[in-house]
This record gives C-alpha cells, sequence and structure tokens, in this order.
C-alpha cells in the first residue's frame, strides 16, 4: 500500500468517525422520541413497538403551528435587514475607507469578543425602557446588532478579496459607486451573501437566550426559545420531549442540506486571493 493510499484511507476512515460520532446524540434523540409515552428509555435502543404518534402530539400540544409562524417573522424581521446592512458596511470598510479611518474596523473586531451573556442584564432594561418588552421586536432588534460584528466582518473579508481592478474598470465605463457596488460587487459576492444568510438563519432560528429573558410569552418565542416552556410542562415525559426537539430542528437541518453547496463554495472563495 502506497503512502498516498494510506493517507487516503486514513482520511475517509476518519470522516467517518466523525459522521458517527456527530450522528449518534441524533440517532438516540430519534430512539428515544420513538419509545411509548410517559415511559423511560434506556441508552441507545430501537423499541419494538415505535410510537411515530409522539411526534403528532408533540406538534399539537406544543402548539408548534404557531412557533413555526414566530419564529418564521423573527428570521425575517432580523435575516433580510442584517445581510443588507452588513453587505453595505462590508463594502465600505473594503473598499471605501481610507488609512485614516480603518481604526473602524476594529470596532467591529471588538464587538466579535462580546458574548450574549455579557450584555444580556443591560439589553433588559434597555428593551424595557423603549416599551417592546415581552415583544417580537425584543428580539429582532437587539439580533440585528448583536449580529453586526460578525457579519461586517465577514462581508469585509469577501469585498478584500474582489480586485480593484474589477471597481476601476466599472468607474471607466461611467458607474458611479452604487452602481458599482449592485451591478459588479454585489453578484460577485453571492457566495458570501448566500452562506451569511444560512448562518444568520440558523442562529436566529435557535436562539434561545434572548427569547426566554425578553419575552414571556413562548408563542412570541423561536421554536429553540419556547422549548424551555415546552421542557417545564413536559420535562418528565422524555419521549414526547425528544419528539419536540427533534421537530425543531428539523427545519435548520433542511435548511443547511439545501444550500449547503452555497455555504462550502463561500468558504472555499475565501482561500482564494484575487
Amino acid at each position: 500500500m502506497t503512502p498516498v493510499t494510506a493517507k487516503s484511507l486514513f482520511a475517509k476512515g476518519l470522516i467517518v468517525l466523525l459522521m458517527i460520532i456527530t450522528l449518534l446524540p441524533f440517532l438516540s434523540m430519534l430512539s428515544a422520541a420513538l419509545a411509548p409515552s410517559g415511559s423511560y428509555p434506556n441508552g441507545l435502543q430501537w423499541p419494538a413497538d415505535p410510537q411515530w404518534s409522539n411526534f403528532v402530539k408533540a406538534f399539537e400540544v406544543a402548539h408548534m403551528d404557531q412557533l413555526l409562524l414566530s419564529s418564521t417573522l423573527i428570521v425575517l424581521g432580523v435575516v433580510p435587514i442584517s445581510v443588507l446592512i452588513s453587505t453595505m458596511a462590508g463594502y465600505g470598510l473594503a473598499k471605501l475607507t481610507t488609512k485614516k479611518y480603518k481604526w473602524l474596523y476594529l470596532v467591529f473586531v471588538f464587538g466579535l469578543t462580546l458574548p450574549f451573556e455579557a450584555v444580556i442584564t443591560p439589553l433588559y432594561y434597555e428593551v424595557r425602557a423603549m416599551g417592546l418588552l415581552n415583544t417580537r421586536f425584543a428580539i429582532i432588534l437587539p439580533l440585528i446588532g448583536l449580529y453586526m460584528p460578525f457579519s461586517v466582518y465577514w462581508m469585509r473579508a469577501h469585498f478584500l478579496n474582489v480586485p480593484n481592478d474589477l471597481s476601476e474598470a466599472a468607474q471607466l465605463d461611467g458607474a458611479t459607486r452604487w452602481q458599482e457596488f449592485m451591478r459588479v460587487q454585489v453578484p460577485l459576492a453571492r457566495p458570501a451573501i448566500m452562506s451569511l444568510t444560512i448562518l444568520l438563519f440558523l442562529w436566529t432560528w435557535n436562539q434561545f437566550l434572548l427569547p426566554v429573558v425578553l419575552v414571556q410569552d413562548p408563542l412570541n418565542r423561536t421554536m429553540a426559545g419556547a422549548l424551555g416552556a415546552f421542557q417545564g410542562q413536559w420535562g418528565t415525559d422524555v419521549p414526547l420531549l425528544c419528539a419536540g426537539a427533534l421537530l425543531i430542528l428539523a427545519p435548520t437541518i433542511a435548511i443547511f442540506l439545501a444550500f449547503q453547496r452555497q455555504f462550502v463554495a463561500a468558504l472555499m472563495q475565501g482561500a482564494v486571493k484575487g
């Protein structure tokens, strides 16, 4: 066996091992979700009589239809605005900022170091002072601001890799800065924009801390945030709780699988200069 073949087999084996490790928790949750309601599943074992009705019951008792609507409204309020602002800001920092104002970029880098937990208390009092407590805007507006550092950093990294010759060519053709941005830069940034959209969707959909702290009504939270109330009500019914958790995870997994090519393309794009 040649060294190249040995390395290839080792790499494939490592990937398979990582896949198994990643899938084991989901398989354990699935087997637990199919156990009879009210029972206590013991480890990873497939039930003799799978209770698929647990998913239907979890959907009904958790009011998943209303949670889906609430999560969708929050995602639609956060993701498009965040992507729009960060795309323009990333382009401005990469192409329009002079050396005198390069320090502005450090503000966004500093924002990457701030965890949500560090700002949740002042954020609570700020939202309450604005009269937005217990509304979906209490989730939407803070998330837009909290996502800005990473989003701007992500888009700036893309625009830095775009050759300046393209901008100069567009300007020689008579294009304004806005026309150049819309007709040249944005089409080239499509993979980065798509991947950022996917990331922000996943983070918003799975946001747990802010909805729990800022919104009391579970039906106005994200689906992940409502899981806390669902757990408090049905925490003793492990199969039902696992079924509800899998229903909450299903949309994020579906979105990632549907757009994984765009996500990988944006990651690979960062490895290519010029």
